[in-house]
């Protein structure tokens, strides 16, 4: 509720000045406004209230005391509202191609108008077109230029006029590419009989099949022999293959192969025998350090 206050013990009236309309006469509502109220005390104190806030009611107010000459005093009502995001003109969730420029749109209503500022969720720093890295960008429009992988993510678009509560509205950057692999290690020794663990990194969106090819191509499969694991992050996969009890026959190359609806791409790692050492141990063949006395 709402009131401005005039002093008086002539008649008193209540006036919305940009309308010219007629409210209250001392005691009385005139306007059909059913939000409109008047009281008293004791005649001297006049309250216009206002029930049930919009917008609309924003403006100024005059109290006009019928005297001769006629006094009068005029009050604003300012209406804050806060922040709404609208649906029309902000982004939705959007899937782009790595390399390709990216705008992200917010509008947001409310009184006073809303600030936008932009986040990630994650809380990694946005690089601008100029390659600046910020944590926050401001203004209703964020342009990403030449997006990679790196700026896969939710993005949060958040409008505050200082009237709480603040509100955001979360927008996924989906970044298509095809596979790469690299290797660490692309010839690895072995002994017989060894365990050994081949390791190859992979990138890709949309998530890549991934899997071994032996010498001749052959798919390898989960078995007493070969143990092939894959981990995934995001759009990260470390794939592993475990041979157990290395044989002679297991030497030779093997490729980790990772495909997605891009593209496909394959990394070789080759594993060659290395001979185990001796155990005997030579013979000493120097002069004793003792003579007969």
């Amino acid at each position: 509720m709402h009131a401005f206050q005039g002093r008086q013990n002539a008649g008193v009236a209540w006036l919305r000045v940009d309308t010219q309309t007629i409210l209250t006469i001392h005691g009385h509502v005139i306007t059909k406004n059913h939000r409109i109220g008047v009281t008293h005390s004791d005649h001297r104190t006049w309250n216009l209230h206002v029930k049930e806030l919009r917008q609309s009611d924003r403006g100024w107010y005059m109290c006009q005391i019928n005297t001769d000459p006629m006094k009068s005093q005029v009050g604003y009502l300012n209406v804050v509202v806060p922040p709404d995001i609208l649906d029309t003109g902000t982004s939705t969730d959007m899937v782009v191609r790595e390399g390709s420029n990216v705008s992200f749109q917010c509008a947001a209503s409310g009184s006073p108008p809303p600030s936008i500022t932009w986040r990630r969720e994650s809380g990694e720093p946005i690089t601008l077109p100029t390659g600046v890295e910020v944590i926050s960008a401001d203004g209703p429009v964020m342009n990403i230029s030449r997006v990679s992988r790196l700026h896969m993510g939710a993005y949060l678009c958040i409008a505050s006029n200082g009237v709480p509560p603040s509100v955001s509205k979360r927008i996924m950057l989906i970044v298509h590419f095809p596979p790469m692999v690299w290797i660490q290690n692309q010839l690895v020794g072995a002994m017989e009989g060894d365990r050994m663990t081949l390791e190859c990194h992979s990138e890709a969106y949309p998530k890549s099949i991934n899997y071994w090819t032996g010498e001749k191509d052959e798919i390898i499969a989960h078995s007493a022999k070969f143990e092939p694991v894959t981990l995934e992050n995001n759009y990260k996969v470390l794939m592993k293959l475990t041979i157990n009890n290395v044989g002679p026959s297991d030497f030779g190359s093997y490729k980790c192969v990772s495909k997605n609806s891009l593209g496909d791409t394959d990394g070789t790692i080759k594993l060659y025998p290395i001979t185990r050492p001796s155990t005997n141990r030579p013979k000493h063949k120097g002069k004793s350090l003792f003579a007969a006395i």
